[in-house]
C-alpha cells in the first residue's frame, strides 16, 4: 500500500508502530511484541509522526534495506539532518535466530518437504508447469502454512536457474527441477529437489546430480563455527570446477553464489558468496545449493538449509539420498 504502516524499534524503550487509523484494527490482530501503535489520519503527515514520537531530529536511523523508498524519502523531507543507515545496523537484528524462530522455520520446512513429497507422486505426463505449482501450493495451504512460491521447471528449461518463459509440458525422461517455499507465523522454508520423470535417469544425468550432491555436501562439511561465508562457497565451487565445469561463475557450472540466509525473508544475510568475511556463528541459518547449469540441457539443483548449532551446522531436512529417491 502507498499508505505508510511501520514497526519502530527505538535504541532505548519498547517498540511501537505507526499505522492509518482505518487499519488498527487489523494491525492490532496480527500484533505480537508490544502494544502501543500511533494512529495517523487521512490528511496528516505520518513520517512527522514516525520523528514526533521518537523524539528525534538528528543522528542515526535503521531502515530495513527492503523498505519501499518513498518512506525514507519522506523521513527525510520532515527530519533532514538524520542520517539513514541500513546494513550495518538492521541486518544483525535478524542475522541470529532464537530457538523459537528456529522452531517455526523446522514447521515450515517439514511442510514443504511433505508438499514436494505429494507433488512428486501426482506427476503425470503432459502437465504444465503451472499445474505442478498448483500442486505444491495447495498441499502447503491443505498443511496449514502460508504458500510462499513453486518454482517448477521441466527438461531444458531446468538449465536456467530461475527458470524459462517458454512453456513446457512434461514428458517421460525430462529432468524435474521443483524450488518450494512457505511460510509458518512469518518463517519460511526453501527446499529444492531434482528428479528424472517416468524414466531411468541417463548416465550424464546421474553423474551431474551425482557431483551436485558431492557440492552440496563440501559446503556442508565447511560450514562450520568460525568459518566464513566466502568459505563455504569455495568449498562447494571447488568440487564443480575440479570436475571441469566453470570456472568462477561461467556455465556450464555454478553460475551464482553457493547459498543464502533465510528466516522471516526467503533470501537474506548471511550470503555463501565468494569472499564474503562474515564469520558463521550459532543461530545463522542458509541454505547450501550449488546448482549445476548445461545450458542447452538440463540443470540441477540440490538445496537445503541449515541452522548453526553450538555443535556446527544441523540440516532442517536431511538431503536427497540419490536422484531415484527425493528424500529419506
Amino acid at each position: 500500500s502507498e499508505r505508510t504502516m511501520v514497526a519502530v524499534i527505538p535504541a532505548k524503550g519498547d517498540p511501537f508502530y505507526i499505522c492509518p487509523a482505518f487499519e488498527e484494527d487489523r494491525l492490532r490482530e496480527n500484533v505480537t511484541i508490544g502494544n502501543k501503535i500511533n494512529i495517523w489520519q487521512e490528511d496528516e503527515n505520518p513520517f512527522k509522526l514516525i520523528i514526533d514520537s521518537l523524539g528525534i531530529s538528528s543522528g542515526n536511523i535503521a531502515l530495513e534495506d527492503r523498505l519501499r523508498f518513498f518512506i525514507m524519502d519522506g523521513l527525510r523531507k520532515v527530519a533532514p539532518n538524520l542520517n539513514f543507515v541500513t546494513d550495518s545496523i538492521s541486518k544483525t537484528c535478524r542475522l541470529i535466530k532464537s530457538p523459537s524462530e528456529i522452531a517455526l522455520m523446522q514447521k515450515a520446512f517439514d511442510i514443504t518437504a511433505e508438499a514436494i513429497k505429494y507433488t512428486i507422486g501426482q506427476l503425470k505426463e503432459g502437465m504444465s508447469q503451472n499445474e505442478v505449482s498448483g500442486l505444491v501450493a495447495k498441499a502447503h495451504q491443505d498443511l496449514g502454512a502460508v504458500h510462499d512460491f513453486a518454482l517448477v521447471l521441466f527438461g531444458v528449461s531446468s538449465s536456467f536457474p530461475h527458470g524459462s518463459k517458454i512453456p513446457q509440458t512434461l514428458k517421460k525422461g525430462d529432468i524435474v527441477l521443483m524450488d518450494c517455499g512457505c511460510r509458518v507465523h512469518g518463517y519460511s522454508s526453501d527446499i529444492t529437489r531434482t528428479i528424472v520423470f517416468g524414466d531411468e535417469p541417463t548416465a550424464k544425468q546421474k553423474d551431474i546430480w551425482n557431483l551436485e550432491k558431492k557440492a552440496q555436501e563440501a559446503g556442508f562439511a565447511a560450514a562450520q563455527l568460525g568459518a566464513t561465508c566466502g568459505s563455504v562457497d569455495d568449498a562447494s565451487r571447488k568440487v564443480i570446477t575440479d570436475a571441469g565445469f566453470g570456472p568462477d561463475y561461467k556455465v556450464p557450472g555454478l553460475p551464482h553464489r553457493t547459498g543464502h540466509g533465510i528466516g522471516m525473508d526467503g533470501h537474506e544475510f548471511p550470503y555463501m558468496v565468494k569472499n564474503n568475511p562474515q564469520v558463521l556463528e550459532p543461530g545463522m541459518c542458509f541454505s547450501i545449493e550449488p546448482t549445476i547449469a548445461l545450458p542447452s540441457e538440463f540443470g540441477i539443483r540440490l538445496e537445503d538449509c541449515v541452522y548453526m548449532t553450538e555443535n556446527g551446522p544441523q540440516w532442517f531436512i536431511q538431503p536427497s539420498p540419490s536422484i531415484n529417491q527425493p528424500f529419506h
